[in-house]
């Protein structure tokens, strides 16, 4: 009876350990739900992160892989660093594109910011720490990222950036999203 006992426990125990051990292995969906949620959360807090810069995400189980352009060299390193630590983050795959310094840049940026963001009807989307039209500018090529609640909104973002004098060219990947 006591043998019998033994064998069962151990049985169990082994059981357990090889489920926990495949658990660990496969994080669940639930699991990355988790982590999407918290690298969203570390990348929105980063005290850098402006209107100048894009930055993506993909989970791939325990991977995450970081995807953009930014306009300062740290904030590369620091999205790293902000989600690196998060549990079940076991590795992170830095593909974050630091865009070139340039004044003709930096001053197109500026331009670009007035253009879309004075405009009144896109006034709205100027509330608020993080703006959600992100303005993309590398050696006068222009990208806009982000979101716009209509796709009138998303023309109007479009049409202000290519009256920019300077710009070689605008790609408008801004998504339409309505608010709720």
């Amino acid at each position: 009876m006591k043998r019998t006992l033994v064998v069962v426990v151990v049985t169990l125990l082994t059981l357990a350990t090889l489920g926990f051990a495949q658990d660990r292995a496969q994080p669940s969906a639930r699991s990355e739900e988790r982590i999407t949620r918290e690298v969203r959360h570390e990348l929105l807090m980063l005290p850098y992160f402006g209107v100048f810069d894009y930055i993506a995400f993909r989970v791939d189980g325990s991977t995450v892989t970081l995807l953009g352009q930014v306009a300062r060299p740290s904030l590369k390193s620091d999205a790293e660093n902000a989600i690196k630590h998060i549990e079940g983050v076991e590795k992170v795959d830095n593909q974050i594109e630091i865009l070139p310094p340039s004044p003709m840049d930096d001053g197109l940026r500026i331009r670009l910011f007035h253009e879309i963001y004075g405009y009144p009807p896109l006034e709205k989307y100027a509330l608020g720490v993080q703006k959600p039209i992100r303005i993309i500018v590398k050696s006068g090529r222009v990208t806009l990222q982000g979101v716009v609640d209509n796709d009138a909104d998303k023309n109007f973002a479009g049409v202000r950036a290519n009256g920019v004098p300077g710009i070689f060219s605008v790609t408008n990947n801004l998504q339409v999203v309505p608010s709720k």
